[in-house]
């Protein structure tokens, strides 16, 4: 009976205690989650500080305001279901210490009994007299092992109440724990609360500073628009020039070989031989890595250490002008000032060029991928290099006239497509 009893139990706190753990899991991945939003969150902080340097609303002020509301906003969805985890965990906790708190008073209550047979029975006399007065030998032995597994189950009782004495004090502990680290938390949301109740109230003013300088905003936009039209127009040209030589190149080299196969051909074969053979613009090596950058996608390192896309892929509405879109080409990356930018994959640089408006830019190649860099200032590599993931490859130009944006164009190319970068960067 006890057997079954204290088999029940331990399988009991087995299936408790991998809830638990479970739980655990998942508040652990929870508080992890909302460190990794306060980085992102103290990294615009410093980007919108930056901007305090002049008083004047402008769409980056407007930009960084609305990453830091989102964040903000995330952060504060974040702990309210840590909050209720924790909450989970320790309703948890207190019923599995109910239920050793029980066990342990049932478990005193048996030794309570077996501590007052063993007084009645405590002469050696009564022992021996229980021994020797078996029927028979085999029962003897039997009564020997009787008294001798008595008091090995005493013994075991002893350790068991001592067990679950240690048990209760841990889950005692682990409540305490709990209960700290769910004020911690509480404090801290009222605390985020209030940040982006006034984060709210910042974005409306600047907003409707903003929408009070339409002409102006136009204007800029399309001095913008015309600068990134000038910039994409050159990239596009020399990676299409890049893979127009490439082309040439092992086309000449597959004649050549074919040439030198078959020897000198004829004229009627000449003739039948005018268009070049189709050969791939890949080496080996380069074949390879760009099988390895293609199998990164999603998980590509970003091209700045901290920052956030503060322009997406593709057409997108105007913050501010009603019925005004952008069509980007790549993506902007905003990041404090002084910032470097790096390589997301290894690869060779094919060019490092310059167009007036739009500073410095860096394309490298990754078989036959190539992602660009630009709106650098310094560059830190030159054409034939070959650079490693997260190497830095130059300095991001930071527009004192623009609250210190520091902002990086980020372009990713399959051979001559354009590709989405942000579904290939690591999330």
């Amino acid at each position: 009976m006890f057997r079954t009893y204290l088999i029940q139990f331990l399988l009991l706190i087995v299936f408790a205690c991998s809830g638990i753990q479970l739980s655990a899991q998942n508040v652990k991945q929870l508080e992890e989650e909302r460190k990794q939003t306060l980085q992102k969150l103290e990294t615009t902080s410093k980007m919108l500080n930056e901007t305090k340097k002049s008083q004047k609303s402008s769409l980056n002020k407007l930009s960084l305001i609305n990453k830091n509301i989102n964040e903000r906003t995330h952060l504060i969805k974040t702990m309210t279901t840590e909050i209720s985890q924790l909450d989970v965990e320790m309703q948890s906790l207190n019923q599995e210490v109910k239920q050793l708190e029980r066990r342990l008073e049932n478990l005193k209550k048996d030794y309570a009994k077996l501590v007052q047979e063993a007084y009645i029975n405590r002469s050696i006399y009564s022992k021996i007299m229980f021994v020797l007065s078996a029927e028979n030998f085999d029962q003897s032995v039997r009564r020997l092992r009787y008294l001798k597994e008595y008091s090995d189950y005493r013994k075991q009782q002893v350790a068991e109440i001592e067990k679950v004495k240690a048990q209760i004090e841990q889950k005692n502990d682990s409540i305490s724990k709990h209960k700290s680290k769910l004020t911690q938390v509480v404090k801290q949301k009222e605390v985020e609360t209030n940040k982006l109740s006034q984060e709210q109230k910042k974005e409306k003013i600047v907003l409707t500073d903003l929408q009070k300088k339409e002409k102006n905003l136009r204007k800029e936009l399309n001095a913008q628009q015309k600068k990134a039209n000038e910039l994409n127009k050159r990239i596009e040209y020399l990676i299409a020039e890049e893979i127009r030589k490439a082309e040439a190149k092992r086309a000449a080299e597959a004649e050549l070989r074919q040439k030198t196969e078959k020897g000198k051909p004829s004229t009627k074969t000449q003739k039948k031989s005018t268009t070049p053979p189709q050969v791939s613009t890949l080496t080996k090596e380069e074949a390879l890595l760009s099988n390895n950058f293609e199998k990164n996608a999603g998980r590509l390192p970003w091209p700045v250490s901290n920052g956030y896309i503060s322009g997406h892929f593709g057409i997108q509405e105007h913050p501010v002008l009603k019925h005004v879109t952008t069509n980007n080409k790549g993506i902007y990356i905003q990041t404090p000032a002084n910032s470097t930018a790096r390589a997301v994959f290894d690869g060779v640089v094919t060019q490092r060029f310059s167009v007036p408006g739009s500073n410095n830019a860096v394309i490298i190649q990754h078989g036959e991928y190539r992602t660009v860099y630009a709106n650098l200032t310094d560059i830190y590599v030159r054409i034939g290099d070959k650079v490693s993931t997260k190497q830095p490859v130059g300095k991001i130009f930071t527009d004192s006239e623009k609250d210190n944006k520091t902002e990086l164009y980020f372009q990713l190319w399959k051979n001559r497509t354009l590709l989405n970068p942000e579904s290939w960067l690591a999330h």
